[in-house]
């Protein structure tokens, strides 16, 4: 290994921002990933939805620490973090509504 450990749990240092009251959806991206702004489109309409759940987009690139140690070969890659941040869903690609909120209501 090269300096960096497995993350099983994010927080707001980590993220950049405030984790959600009940869940948060981190979504890694990069500039020209095309699946990437739909993933966007997607997951802040159901964070706006469901009360409590926060969208956190990171740009994968600027990141490589963390994208490392998540382990994420992809984007757009999604991780469904419950309330204490802890990774309950992780999927690549462009995710279907159903699908995302499916997720949450594991996190919830």
């Amino acid at each position: 290994m090269d300096g960096w450990t497995a993350v099983d749990t994010l927080d707001a240092a980590q993220l950049g921002v405030e984790l959600g009251d009940r869940a948060t959806l981190v979504q890694f991206s990069t500039a020209f990933c095309q699946p990437c702004r739909a993933t966007r489109r997607v997951l802040a309409a159901v964070a706006g939805m469901v009360e409590g759940v926060a969208h956190v987009e990171i740009d994968a690139e600027a990141h490589l620490t963390l994208v490392r140690g998540l382990g994420i070969s992809r984007t757009p890659t999604v991780l469904v973090l419950d309330a204490a941040g802890r990774i309950v869903r992780r999927a690549a690609g462009l995710p279907r509504t159903a699908d995302v909120v499916a997720a949450l209501g594991e996190a919830m």
